[in-house]
């Protein structure tokens, strides 16, 4: 096992340029086993980095959440690595943002893997995810509904900005094989009970679904699965180095709108058009969630038919149309807040995005440039005299990450500056006269356990500058016109 997980990594180049790497552990078997064949092959000379343990305390199952966390750094000891724990809140941010504990779990705990990787210089994170894994994801996408893109399931790299990469080494093995690989090196292991809750819709799949199938089929369902997301994943890469080739002859991006040419687009093959339509979709800031096979075949429609009184509608307020042999992609709304003769589009999208500390964080047509400053390398008096409302000033130390932006919802809360109680921030705005269409616009910045700044209107009280302040955390917001 050792040595397929070896191959996988040599033929992935998984760890290329590593110095050190976050391994992330959980304390269950799929983690302990991750860990003890990376510092095997570790000591082979397979490569050189430097191993760090990463363990996120969930705080779902009480004093067993903390028993993993004990059981994780005692481990860690006796193999002589680093250990670096985080705990974080999920049913509270679950609550907060509106998700399933799975989610918000999810969220918090790659979000905070990612806060200490960077912190530690490392440049890959390695999680245990593995065949099985792979399997359950690809069942879940085809109950919702998914196409090839989803079809290629867990992929062995997937980067975290510009700075992390986060690999998948025993992608190549299954379930199986990690507990026969425990059992045979005598290796003691945690388990989650809460694993065995087929409410859960990867438990209800796990402990359901597959073995059923299983049950149909005489060949092992995990291996097939596996190679239907590694094809899936081939017929990706090659229509998206191809949809990358047309973006150069073919497309013209705009301020706050993207053309692409409407007979080479009507030309190109389905399956490379309907990518390229994505990439532009994405780059203007739609979220692919709720976009479907139907909005792109609605999009191909007008570059075929060449109709300019035809215009398609698109998820999040996007628009497609026909216009003097392009189709034009684009927003049908958007706010201009202009500061000091410099606009500023806020888009909106429709799940929370993680925003790097310190760092740069690109979401849905705007980027987020953030910084931690000291205390005295900030002057207030002067932000204070020209302010712009597209960035804001925090305390820091007040501030539980990770930190993230979205849209405002229904119900949402928090305290403004100045007010000295907590209002619905719909309440808010209307109060303050904020006018409708910046309302609808609006996006909010928000920790693990309250909003931090409804932007660009009015950041919290609990989060303000004061003499106590050492560490200060500096939001912008930059706009595409900015």
């Amino acid at each position: 096992m050792e040595e397929e997980v070896a191959d996988f990594l040599r033929l992935h180049r998984i760890f290329a340029g590593a110095a050190r790497i976050l391994v992330a552990v959980s304390g269950g078997a799929d983690s302990i086993s991750l860990l003890h064949i990376l510092q095997t092959l570790q000591n082979k000379g397979l490569f050189q980095a430097e191993l760090i343990c990463g363990h996120i305390n969930h705080g779902l199952r009480g004093r067993a959440s903390d028993a993993d966390e004990q059981f994780v750094i005692e481990h860690a000891g006796t193999l002589g690595l680093p250990i670096v724990t985080r705990a974080v809140d999920v049913r509270a941010y679950a609550g907060m943002h509106k998700l399933s504990v799975e989610t918000a779990g999810r969220q918090l705990r790659l979000a905070a893997l990612a806060e200490i990787a960077r912190e530690h210089g490392c440049l890959w994170m390695a999680a245990g995810h593995h065949k099985d894994d792979n399997a359950e994801t690809l069942i879940q996408r085809i109950r919702r509904g998914t196409g090839f893109r989803g079809l290629a399931g867990i992929r062995p790299i997937r980067p975290l900005g510009d700075d992390l990469w986060l690999a998948r080494p025993l992608l190549c093995v299954t379930r199986g094989e990690i507990m026969g690989y425990l059992r045979e090196h005598g290796l003691q292991w945690r388990e989650d009970h809460t694993n065995a809750d087929t409410a859960y819709t990867r438990n209800y799949i796990r402990h359901g679904l597959l073995p059923l199938l299983q049950r149909e089929s005489r060949a092992s369902v995990i291996d097939q699965l596996s190679e239907l997301a590694e094809s899936a994943d081939r017929l990706y890469n090659r229509v998206r180095r191809e949809a990358e080739k047309a973006w150069a002859a073919m497309v013209q991006p705009g301020d706050n709108s993207v053309c692409i040419g409407a007979t080479a687009l009507a030309i190109l093959p389905e399956l490379v058009a309907i990518e390229l339509v994505r990439q532009a979709l994405v780059s203007l800031g739609c979220g692919e969630r709720d976009l479907t096979e139907r909005h792109y075949r609605s999009v191909l429609q007008l570059a075929r038919r060449r109709d300019a009184e035809k215009k398609t509608s698109l998820p999040d307020r996007f628009t497609a149309r026909y216009d003097s042999g392009q189709v034009v992609l684009s927003r049908t709304v958007s706010y201009e807040h202009h500061s000091r003769g410099a606009a500023c589009r806020i888009g909106a999208h429709s799940t929370p995005s993680i925003v790097a500390i310190p760092g740069r964080t690109r979401s849905c047509g705007y980027e987020i440039d953030t910084k931690v400053l000291e205390q005295d390398e900030v002057d207030m008096r002067k932000i204070a005299s020209g302010k712009n409302p597209l960035t804001e000033h925090l305390d820091w130390d007040q501030v539980k990450p990770p930190v993230v932006v979205r849209p405002r919802r229904a119900g949402d809360r928090f305290e403004p500056l100045g007010l000295g109680a907590a209002k619905k921030v719909g309440k808010f705005l209307t109060t303050a006269k904020v006018p409708r269409a910046l309302r609808e616009r609006t996006v909010v910045f928000a920790d693990r356990e309250k909003i931090l700044w409804v932007c660009p209107v009015r950041i919290a009280e609990s989060v303000k500058i004061t003499d106590k302040t050492q560490h200060i955390l500096k939001l912008t917001v930059v706009g595409e016109d900015t």
